[in-house]
């Protein structure tokens, strides 16, 4: 401790200063043993947020269970559901994500038809949805609102050539092409994110033939799946001479994946009854349960972590994100 209380020079006690010299010392040795006696706890809390859909062996929606008719496992290991909601009122918070690139240049105005029936289906006072348009660049034509005809407004103004709206994760290495991924990526990280308290979904209007994106389809899987969002995929492809090309094919997949690993849906644009499908969502939505645990594994290791929930109730299929990235 010689470091802390310096040695002073000995002196014969029995006088009222050297007394007080003394205490004197003692005063100031005193708080710095203390102190480095003290310890200090730090607790790591691993909250890990799940939503997700239930339905019956006729596909109908299910919004009857309760926390006890559920369990949620993380790579094998039950977890302990710590909040639990089944809310039909939440609000959404939805991301309209328009492939502006050449190979939908034939859909655009089929785009703008079916986003207004999408929005018309969906969007109530208390949602708010917003719109980003992409190529090799993905500009925000909207920002967030409750108002369709504001969003439409600026999806119009872009398709009649308007290009000074804000850019997200501006990269002038992307030349000529369809920047998917980083719509996906971009959308969820700068636009939801931070929203908590909404339930978040990304519907993408596009044919998912990628060419440009820096993050690859397992960034935007995870950015996804850690921001708790739904991607719901209207696929739009141009298929020429009655025959998949490599791309057609690899579109698809991709946008069947990414909806499938988030816990949302993908459907063929052209061969659907679209105002059927917009329905569907918005019901999906507006029934899905939301439970959260605190992971048994606190160790930020980078790793996929496996969620699987599982109901009680006989015949039920639930639909959720796989998993998560522990970061």
């Amino acid at each position: 401790m010689s470091n802390i209380c310096p040695h002073k020079q000995e002196v014969s006690p029995g006088t009222p200063r050297n007394y007080a010299i003394v205490a004197l010392l003692l005063g100031l040795c005193i708080p710095s043993v203390v102190a480095a006696q003290v310890t200090t706890f730090h607790a790591e809390t691993h909250l890990v947020t799940l939503t997700f859909s239930v339905r019956d062996a006729e596909g109908r929606l299910v919004d009857s269970l309760n926390r006890d008719d559920l369990s949620v496992y993380e790579d094998g290991a039950e977890q302990k559901i710590s909040i639990f909601s089944r809310e039909s009122e939440l609000p959404l918070t939805l991301g309209l994500v328009v492939d502006a690139s050449p190979s939908q240049e034939k859909f655009l105005q089929q785009h703008l038809k079916d986003i207004h029936t999408f929005l018309a289906s969906i969007l109530r006072p208390q949602d708010q949805a917003f719109a980003v348009c992409f190529g090799d660049h993905l500009r925000l034509v909207s920002e967030l609102s409750s108002n369709p005809a504001q969003l439409a407004d600026g999806l119009a103004r872009f398709q009649k050539g308007e290009r000074g709206f804000p850019e997200l994760e501006p990269d002038e290495t992307r030349s000529g092409g369809s920047a998917v991924y980083d719509a996906v990526f971009g959308s969820v990280a700068e636009k939801l994110a931070a929203n908590a308290g909404h339930r978040k979904a990304l519907i993408l209007f596009t044919d998912g033939e990628e060419n440009s994106s820096a993050h690859d389809e397992i960034d935007a899987i995870a950015a996804a799946q850690g921001a708790d969002t739904l991607i719901y995929a209207i696929r739009y492809t141009q298929i020429k001479k009655n025959k998949l090309t490599a791309s057609n094919r690899q579109g698809m997949a991709a946008l069947h994946h990414m909806a499938e690993q988030t816990g949302g849906s993908d459907f063929d644009a052209l061969h659907t009854d679209l105002p059927q499908t917009f329905k569907q969502i918005g019901d999906e939505l507006r029934s899905v349960y939301s439970i959260g645990y605190y992971s048994t594994n606190k160790t930020p290791d980078h790793t996929f972590r496996k969620v699987a929930v599982e109901a009680h109730t006989p015949g039920v299929t639930i639909r959720a994100k796989s998993g998560y990235y522990a970061r």
